[in-house]
Parts: structure tokens; C-alpha cells; sequence
């Protein structure tokens, strides 16, 4: 909410000073009148003058409690988290697996996923207070739940729910025709393929996470089904925890020693000019449908990151996988148009999914 007081308080005062006439007393004391007048005006000015810092400083205050109420960031205490396991690792830290006390009101313990932060440089810290201050303002059913920090000694921790099924590329590669399990030492073939009424409801659920970050002005510039994650009943939500730089290094394209960019990811106004937007985030999007629908292979898998590049800025386009209803592939090709403004809209596009997936009904038979 906006402070309740819309407009900046005027900083100029009206000021009444006393005619000279009034002064001609203080004469007796031995200080003539234009002293006298001249010792009054400056009394007077530094009044003003107080009067005006305080109305700046109750405005600052105003702002500051504003922002504060926005942003509050919850801090939880290091001894009411447990940590179980490493999940995983990237370049900020690892990634743990913990139990996490009082932070339900109806639950005694619950599992989390915590963020450590490896690196305690003052530049690092601001960054993790102000990836803090986002989070916590980034509220909805389908963007991974934060909780809040722990900075009562080192490591800096943030902490996240849990979801048990881990990144949707994972879990689209174990869920699909090829997919096989090593059971004592011995691949099986798994019988948990995923269904076309499953895909959509995927899709869906991320496109409703989307509509959220546009309607929240926010970019998120690496939209991909390793920055999903998983949970009971195929709950699927949009979160990055940093790690998929390391874990899937070869999805990324390392520019001038340090940045890594999607470019397999990215539209042609994002490799060519570094320009993201909304409309960026749509056509990642339509790279997301086409992972989900081939069960989670990497686009362009047969070209190199130079030939990929080559390939987008020239105006080529994903092939239709051989799953794929025509509806969605239209959806695809309305990503991927090259005019950032002739995409469609995340909101039409979370419609389209929607009306396809209740078709036919949602099974979720094959999670555990």
C-alpha cells in the first residue's frame, strides 16, 4: 500500500515578523533598534528553518516506515534450523535440506530448503539483503515460497520451502519414454510417463506464476524448467536458487570470462542487445513448452552455443516435438515471433492452456 499521505509536505514557511515599532523597548537595554531587529530576524530564520528540517525528517520517517512495511524481511533464529543434507551447489553456496522450527503456527517443525551464502564480502551481503527484500515481496501460489533469513553469524541463510520433487527438468527426464532408474546397480525402465492432460497442467501452472511477475513489473530473464521446481500432487513453481549455473552449465553461455547468459533461452533483442523485458520472458516461455513437451531436452541440443546464436538471430525457430498437440505448438510459434510487441500475452496464453487442460481431467497418479 502507498503511504496515506500522497503528496510531499511544502518545505516553504510562512513567517511573521514583528514590526519594528514592537521593539522599540529593548532600546532601554542599551542596543538600538536595528541590532535589536536584526538579532530578532535571525531568531526568527533559524526557527523556519528547524521547523522545515523536522517536516523533511517526519517525511523521510513516513517513506521509511513505508518501505520498511513493504519489505519486512521475518529473521529466524540459527538454532531453530537443522540441516539434513546437501540438495546442491552453486556459485553463491550450497543448498541444504533442513528442519526449520517454529515457523508454522500449526506445525511443531517443517522441512525447508536453505541457501547458504559462501562468500561474506560487504558487496555480497547487500546483495543477499536486497534478493531478501524482493522475495519477501513476491507472494503467489505458483513462486517458491520464502521465509525469511538468518543472520545471527555466518553463514548468511535464506530460507525456502521445500519441494520434494526437486527442478521440473529432473523430473521431466524421469518421467519420460526413456527414462530408466537403477535399482541395485541395474537400470528398469520406469512406468511413470507423463501424459499430455499432465504436460498442460505443468504449463499452466507456471504461465499463472508469470502473469503474477508481470503484473508485479518484475523480469525474470531465465525462465527454464531447471528454475522450476516440483511438488506433491504436481505442484509446479516458479524458483531459482542459483545453483542451475553449475548443475546445468551447458544450458549457459559463458560471455567475457564471468556472465553466463541462456542464450538457448533467450530472444534475439536479449543476445543481440542485452535487452530484457516482459515480452522477454514470453519467449523463454515458449522454450519452457517446448522442454516440457520433449520431455525435457536441451534446445538445440544438436548445435553448438555459436550455431545456436546464429541460428536465433537469424529467425529460426524449435521444431514441433512429436508429442505436441498443434494448439501448443502455436502457442510456441506465438512466443517466438520476432517483434517483441507481436508475441502474445502471458494472460491469453494462460487462457489457452487453461481451456486445453480441462478437456480432459488432470491424473496424478504417478507421483509417490
Amino acid at each position: 500500500m502507498e503511504p496515506q499521505h500522497s503528496e510531499k509536505p511544502a518545505m516553504t514557511q510562512q513567517v511573521r515578523f514583528t514590526e519594528k515599532s514592537d521593539l522599540s523597548d529593548s532600546t532601554s537595554l542599551g542596543v538600538t533598534g536595528e541590532e535589536v531587529w536584526r538579532r530578532y530576524f535571525i531568531s526568527q530564520l533559524v526557527v523556519a528553518l528547524r521547523r522545515q528540517q523536522k517536516e523533511e525528517s517526519d517525511w523521510m520517517n513516513l517513506i521509511t516506515l513505508h518501505s520498511k512495511a513493504s519489505s519486512y524481511v521475518q529473521h529466524i533464529k540459527r538454532r531453530d534450523i537443522v540441516l539434513k543434507r546437501e540438495l546442491g551447489e552453486g556459485a553463491f553456496g550450497k543448498v541444504f535440506l533442513a528442519e526449520c522450527y517454529n515457523l508454522s503456527p500449526t506445525k511443531d517443525k517443517m522441512l525447508v530448503a536453505v541457501k547458504t551464502l559462501k562468500d561474506p564480502t560487504l558487496a555480497a551481503r547487500k546483495d543477499f539483503q536486497r534478493e531478501a527484500e524482493l522475495l519477501t515481496n513476491l507472494q503467489h501460489e505458483h513462486i517458491v515460497k520464502f521465509y525469511g533469513v538468518c543472520v545471527d553469524g555466518d553463514p548468511l541463510i535464506m530460507v525456502f520451502e521445500y519441494m520434494k520433487h526437486g527442478d521440473l527438468n529432473k523430473f521431466l527426464r524421469a518421467h519420460g519414454p526413456d527414462a530408466m532408474i537403477l535399482v541395485d546397480g541395474q537400470p528398469l525402465q520406469t512406468s511413470g510417463e507423463l501424459g499430455l492432460s499432465q504436460m498442460l497442467h505443468i504449463a499452466s501452472q507456471i504461465a499463472a506464476g508469470m502473469v503474477y511477475l508481470a503484473s508485479q513489473h518484475f523480469v525474470h530473464r531465465d525462465l527454464a524448467t531447471r528454475n522450476c521446481l516440483v511438488g506433491n500432487g504436481l505442484l509446479v513453481k516458479i524458483g531459482d536458487f542459483g545453483m542451475s549455473r553449475d548443475i546445468y552449465s551447458t544450458d549457459y553461455y559463458r560471455v567475457g570470462g564471468h556472465t553466463m547468459l541462456p542464450i538457448r533461452w533467450m530472444p534475439p533483442e536479449s543476445i543481440m542487445y542485452r535487452k530484457f523485458s516482459t515480452e522477454s520472458d514470453v519467449w523463454s516461455f515458449g522454450v519452457i513448452l517446448w522442454e516440457i513437451f520433449t520431455y525435457g531436452k536441451q534446445p538445440w541440443f544438436q548445435l553448438a552455443n555459436n550455431e545456436v546464436i546464429e541460428c536465433i538471430t537469424q529467425g529460426r525457430v524449435l521444431e514441433r516435438p512429436r508429442v505436441c498437440p498443434k494448439e501448443v505448438y502455436d502457442i510456441m510459434l506465438g512466443c517466438w515471433q520476432r517483434e517483441p510487441q507481436q508475441r502474445l500475452n502471458i494472460k491469453d496464453i494462460q487462457k489457452i492452456l487453461y481451456a486445453l487442460g480441462k478437456a480432459t481431467p488432470v491424473y496424478l497418479d504417478i507421483l509417490g
